[in-house]
């Protein structure tokens, strides 16, 4: 079994994380979501999510395009990847946060035959989570 693993706050869920969720399971036979704590959210983004983690984590649950749906982790970002051990890790056109050298910090840290692959954009004119926000 290929599992397939992606990150994200998924804070408003859209259009766009539907695709990026749908993008990803081309590439295996399990995906798990990883999503971002609220925690985590303050301290990259400088702001709160305007759902907190667990309404965020239900959300993608329910849009029943993952298999597995789980909370990241407060201490160290990667420990999930090394609890799971996915084939294959997609990223977002646009996903900035612990994607600089992730294949080397994986391979340092003994996981080296995972895959990256960054998925493409899905009308990011429209389906952006930022833009979105700053609408509502």
């Amino acid at each position: 079994m290929k599992k397939v693993m992606v990150f994200g706050t998924f804070d408003i869920f859209h259009k766009g994380h539907k695709n990026f969720l749908k993008q990803a399971r081309i590439y295996g036979d399990w995906l798990i979501v990883v999503v971002a704590r609220d925690k985590t959210v303050l301290a990259l983004k400088n702001h709160w999510p305007r759902n907190d983690e667990q309404k965020r984590l239900e959300t993608v649950k329910k849009s029943k395009l993952a298999n597995q749906v789980i909370l990241g982790n407060l201490k160290d970002k990667y420990q999930v990847i090394f609890k799971c051990k996915p084939d294959i890790i997609c990223l977002g056109y646009d996903q900035k946060y612990f994607t600089k050298n992730l294949k080397e910090i994986l391979t340092k840290r003994g996981l080296k035959n995972i895959k990256i692959k960054r998925l493409k954009s899905y009308k990011p004119d429209k389906y952006k989570s930022s833009m979105l926000s700053s609408r509502t």
